[in-house]
């Protein structure tokens, strides 16, 4: 078996967005998923990316993917990187792909002096959770991520 890392293209947007909707199925958040394809293409791979996208290959066939973006850390005074998203499909789950995927970012952290990698997860998604802490990752439980959207984001806007 062969693990294989690389960048997204253009010609990943489909697959892209059919990981996006699989992991939203998974999360059991499908009635969230939104997007436009063509739009969403225009943010990843358009004039001002917002995010960046690599796919994760066994045997040469996409299995799994990570949207990921930069942040900072004022405390340090340097970068980060955020995950958004990390899916692989449940057919290839425990074949060492999502440990391979999170070394990726790790040693794009590194060679782009960030400070650290950092996501969210959700609480009740304790294989995940369990997961990520044999790999060194930590709960940050004395904080609570806050979100405006919607109409409240369009009001505070004109506010």
């Amino acid at each position: 078996m062969t693990l294989a890392i690389r960048p997204a293209t253009p010609a990943d947007l489909s697959l892209i967005a059919q990981f996006i909707r699989d992991l939203a199925e998974y999360e059991k958040l499908s009635h969230e998923v939104r997007f436009d394809e063509a739009r969403l293409g225009e943010k990843l791979f358009g004039a001002r990316p917002y995010a960046e996208v690599v796919i994760g290959e066994i045997d040469g066939t996409a299995q799994g993917f990570a949207l990921f973006f930069h942040n900072f850390s004022t405390f340090e005074g340097r970068p980060g990187l955020y995950l958004e998203d990390l899916f692989v499909r449940p057919a290839a789950r425990g074949s060492g792909l999502g440990k391979a995927l999170l070394a990726h970012l790790a040693r794009l952290c590194t060679e782009r002096d960030c400070a650290r990698l950092e996501w969210s997860v959700l609480d009740w998604n304790a294989p995940s959770i369990g997961f990520y802490q044999s790999l060194g990752a930590k709960l940050m439980d004395e904080w609570t991520v806050m979100r405006v959207d919607g109409d409240a984001l369009t009001a505070l806007a004109s506010a």
